[in-house]
């Protein structure tokens, strides 16, 4: 049996966390008579599950800040010093069983790994996927490396993607690596691109969307966006049309900020849904005629691409230890590609 540091139950997650969620935040006023002490045994002392080397992994990434600047180890605080720390969020104590479930590892070292997530394969254990999820696999895989964890290894997710989206995501085997990663995430320096096929064509063929993403008051499963910010959270999406297929558009999507089911809500507030996507009502035929051979066509294609037509591509970031610039790019999974080939031939074959 082995533990995992990031396992968070489905009625927190539905479907991904946004990036800041991940860590958990303190604020704290140092009392007029605090005797002179260092910072890192203060913290221990002031916050629970805080071991000393998570304390200094926070402040060797500076997310302990004492008066909106960052210190070192040794400082001391002093009395009236206004503390704040963002730690990642505590590990839950849920057994986890390990599954030797074969995993598309595109780069790992001692530090991290980075994995291309197949489509239908939910992140982590939660009420009614219990098995087969992407952390019980990552479970045995830390259990059997080569240099032998015995089930210590605690990696850690520092984001997540939708259980029907494929693509990129990075993973910590570290806690210090964690630390780091959920910072980049946090300051939303990290570079990511999606593919998505999209009914309609935009207007513009390149824009920005902003606008807050929360969940809807009717229905909690599905994220809304309020334009006016009045709920939600601030989030920003970049697109660009890579093809015009007359009734739908592949594009390509950039995260600027990584809400919940941010592309979903934010394409479908523009007025493309995602080709497919049931949550958002993209699984009907929202653009083209009304002959019945391209409803059957449409449908074929749906079978093709059971899914949310939606991949995260490429994935950019700095290495926690040796402060190198990483990118890695994926290719379009079969099922997504195949649609794609379909709409293509189509658009020719009826031009």
């Amino acid at each position: 049996m082995a533990t995992f540091a990031a396992m968070i139950h489905e009625e927190e997650l539905l479907d991904g966390l946004d990036d800041g969620e991940l860590f958990e935040h303190h604020r704290i006023v140092v009392d007029p008579k605090q005797s002179l002490v260092r910072i890192d045994k203060f913290l221990m002392d002031r916050l629970a599950n805080a071991t000393r080397n998570k304390i200094q992994n926070a402040i060797k990434v500076e997310t302990v800040q004492v008066n909106n600047k960052a210190v070192k180890s040794s400082y001391k605080v002093r009395s009236g010093d206004i503390i704040t720390v963002m730690l990642p969020q505590p590990p839950r104590e849920d057994v986890i069983v390990p599954e030797n479930i074969p995993l598309t590892i595109v780069y790992e070292d001692d530090d991290l790994l980075v994995v291309n997530k197949a489509a239908g394969m939910v992140v982590h254990p939660a009420y009614n996927n219990w098995t087969g999820t992407l952390v019980n696999a990552l479970a045995w895989h830390f259990e059997n490396l080569p240099t032998g964890r015995n089930g210590d290894g605690r990696p850690g997710l520092v984001h997540r993607i939708d259980k029907d989206t494929s693509g990129l995501m990075v993973i910590a085997k570290t806690e210090y690596s964690m630390t780091h990663l959920a910072k980049q995430f946090f300051d939303h320096s990290i570079k990511r691109s999606y593919r998505a096929l999209v009914w309609g064509v935009p207007t513009n063929s390149s824009g920005t969307i902003q606008g807050h993403v929360g969940r809807s008051p009717k229905d909690r499963r599905v994220m809304t966006v309020y334009p006016g910010g009045e709920f939600g959270k601030h989030a920003v999406t970049h697109y660009q049309v890579l093809k015009d297929l007359r009734y739908v558009s592949f594009v390509e999507c950039r995260l600027e900020t990584g809400r919940t089911h941010q592309i979903r809500a934010h394409m479908r507030y523009l007025g493309h849904t995602l080709f497919n996507d049931a949550t958002y009502g993209g699984d009907k035929v929202l653009k083209g005629t009304t002959f019945n051979k391209y409803k059957q066509f449409v449908d074929n294609c749906f079978k093709l691409l059971p899914r949310q037509a939606l991949h995260a591509k490429s994935l950019g970031f700095v290495h926690p230890v040796s402060g190198k610039e990483l990118f890695f790019d994926s290719e379009l999974p079969e099922d997504f590609s195949q649609a794609m080939e379909k709409w293509e031939k189509y658009v020719q074959e009826t031009e």
